[in-house]
């Protein structure tokens, strides 16, 4: 068999840009990515920004293994209502998990090998859960009765870790606020919910590559120890930062946080048989989509573009499992919570 003339000459049609990108319409793409092996009989737990929620609500419309390990009970009128209290947001009630480090305590927390200091904020007389605050929209009416409800939801997401079978976590942010004693990472900046700012206690940490990198290194061998047949698939949020608590104009602060994030998953995904990537950063917010799948706003996702990005993701041997078609419109399609969108209201 003959050399190639340069080793670019046996890359398949996706490999080049004007074959793949320059010279078809932006709704043609094809193989934009290598769909992991799914069945719908595989228990899949999420968790992640608020993008991560189109990922569960599609895939639980096509009869997946959803897992919803804090159901409501049945107080509240409507699903609609239940998920402004969190449930069936994500596979278990702890609101949005934004950065790594979040992922990273949660799972520590949960089996019991780390007690954050700070766990209670308190607001006008009542007490919030200090790492899920928005799941509470009225809070409790006591320090105990929260505690005694986090160590329940605990419970549930050890559950969670040690029953799935793939576990689809969307990468949000790389800004977080901490507890200056302990560095427990909080979902949302002190005050902004419930507790109290203090510059003494609470500090900001935007999370570089290296730190991010060696997160989910640990989490996933700490997933593996617990459950070793579990699979990851990764994913980075197409939305762009509310607002930053850096220097960085909003445009650049939200470019530094999406690029390390897409390049620690792609490392990830590129490095670990079991952990694989999806590109829904790229689908979004590429220059070749010209911005269309954004809401006027310029950073909410619209469902055109949920569903063209689902339309990838049930691709090839997926499609046959699962059905290629969009299954969620305007109507059915829930609400996101969004704990970060508190920032600028």
């Amino acid at each position: 068999m003959a050399t190639p003339t340069n080793p670019y000459k046996t890359q398949p049609e996706r490999a080049f840009w004007r074959s793949a990108v320059g010279s078809r319409h932006y709704a043609d793409l094809m193989e934009i990515w290598q769909p992991m092996q799914l069945r719908k009989q595989d228990r899949i737990g999420t968790a992640g920004s608020c993008f991560a929620q189109h990922i569960g609500n599609n895939l639980a419309a096509r009869g997946a293994a959803f897992m919803d390990m804090e159901p409501a009970p049945p107080v509240f009128e409507n699903t609609a209502e239940a998920r402004k209290w969190g449930y069936g947001v994500f596979s278990c009630r702890y609101g949005n998990v934004y950065t790594t480090r979040q992922l990273l305590q949660l799972f520590d927390e949960a089996h019991g090998v780390r007690i954050p200091t700070e766990r209670v904020w308190e607001k006008e007389g009542r007490f919030y859960d200090a790492l899920r605050a928005s799941v509470d929209p009225v809070g409790q009416d006591s320090a105990e009765t929260v505690l005694a409800l986090r160590a329940r939801h605990l419970a549930a997401v050890r559950s969670m870790f040690a029953e799935l079978d793939v576990f689809a976590f969307t990468m949000g942010l790389t800004e977080g606020w901490e507890n200056a004693e302990d560095g427990t990472m909080f979902a949302v900046a002190p005050g902004t919910v419930a507790g109290i700012y203090e510059p003494s206690r609470h500090v900001f940490h935007n999370l570089r590559a290296a730190e991010i990198r060696a997160d989910m290194v640990a989490f996933w061998e700490r997933l593996r120890a617990v459950n070793p047949r579990a699979r990851m698939l990764l994913t980075v949020s197409p939305v762009p930062l509310a607002a930053t608590a850096t220097q960085n104009h909003v445009l650049v602060a939200t470019t530094y946080s999406k690029s390390v994030l897409r390049a620690v998953a792609g490392e990830l995904a590129e490095d670990v048989d079991d952990i694989h990537y999806f590109p829904s950063y790229e689908i979004i917010s590429s220059h070749p989509g010209r911005g269309m799948f954004y809401e006027p706003d310029l950073r909410n996702v619209n469902m055109f573009g949920v569903n063209y990005v689902m339309s990838h993701f049930f691709s090839g041997p997926l499609a046959a499992e699962f059905g290629g078609q969009p299954v969620v419109d305007q109507e059915e399609d829930p609400e996101l919570i969004c704990d970060e969108e508190k920032l600028d209201s």
